[in-house]
């Protein structure tokens, strides 16, 4: 059978008169007699009792008509759906991003894309920013939010762009104040403090370039970094920090991660600044990444006080 025939049994089942289906179809009545018989055949079932006077559906002709409605009306949406397809307004975006994103960036972007294209399906992946970077050039995934590597050199065939640029706050356990090791009143501490600190971090060999910024802000002032405790995500990080084990020098964002026993206090002088930026593969032109790409790159975030935009690369 093919889709003439079945809209061939919809106007005969309908108008139940052979002539009046054929001139709605604009056909003449033998060809249209011709599909029924032949799509009856097909079936091994009669759709329609004839006489010389009427038409009539059968009983299994009767329970077949609204199934066959149903799937010429779900054709008549393919073009539609072909269309937001087509134009990214439907599909899937496969997004990468950093823990650190989660609590700045990444919940304003992904609201905004799918506030603007609700029929897109948004997969969201957390991960370092190496194996984002990896995958990517691998062609995995569609875009990563990504702390950038060291110089900012990236494999061929990937773009990217900086987002938000925003300072090292020490987030410093709770304990220390109430035990005397820290003034109530405190909310800025300098390098001495930080020197002096146990300090948790992410592995070098996951986050090199977060790494490297903290333990460089020990280097420029006269110190070296007293690693007690690594953890790959962030959370884990602040986790850690609430238990007393230590401090932790993480982005300004991370004040909206409000967890119990841990007080974030800014850096005196220069604060280290990170860096968080897109990438995503140069060739890739899947219609929801574009669409994603102008959310983040043609309408900047506003970030306040506390971040920087930045100029593309």
């Amino acid at each position: 059978m093919d889709v003439r025939q079945l809209r061939h049994f919809v106007a005969v089942a309908e108008t139940l008169h052979f002539g009046r289906a054929a001139a709605r179809l604009g056909m003449t009545q033998p060809p249209l007699s011709q599909s029924i018989m032949a799509l009856e055949r097909t079936l091994g079932a009669d759709l329609f009792t004839r006489t010389k006077r009427s038409v009539a559906l059968t009983p299994f002709g009767a329970r077949w008509l609204e199934p066959v409605k149903a799937v010429l009306a779900q054709l008549g949406e393919l073009p539609e759906v072909a269309r937001r397809l087509r134009d990214g307004e439907a599909g899937r975006l496969e997004i990468a991003f950093v823990s650190t994103a989660d609590y700045s960036i990444l919940p304003t972007y992904v609201r905004r894309y799918a506030t603007a294209f609700p029929e897109v399906e948004i997969a969201l992946t957390e991960s370092t920013s190496d194996l984002q970077i990896a995958a990517l050039a691998e062609g995995v995934g569609h875009a990563g939010i990504v702390i950038p590597p060291a110089g900012g050199a990236f494999p061929a065939g990937l773009s990217y762009r900086r987002l938000v640029v925003e300072p090292l706050v020490v987030a410093a356990p709770e304990s220390w104040f109430a035990e005397g090791r820290l003034q109530q009143d405190l909310n800025r501490v300098g390098p001495d403090f930080v020197i002096r600190s146990p300090l948790i971090i992410f592995p070098r060999r996951v986050a090199p370039a977060f790494h490297d910024l903290v333990t460089g802000y020990y280097a420029a002032h006269g110190g070296v970094a007293r690693i007690v405790q690594e953890a790959i995500q962030m959370q884990t990080i602040i986790s850690l920090v609430s238990a007393g084990m230590g401090i932790a020098l993480a982005p300004a964002s991370l004040r909206h991660l409000a967890r119990t026993g841990v007080r974030y206090l800014d850096l005196t002088g220069d604060a280290p600044q990170l860096e968080t930026g897109i990438v995503w593969r140069r060739d890739d032109d899947t219609p929801t990444l574009s669409r994603f790409l102008e959310v983040v790159l043609d309408r900047p975030l506003n970030s306040g006080p506390e971040y920087e935009e930045g100029p593309q690369r």
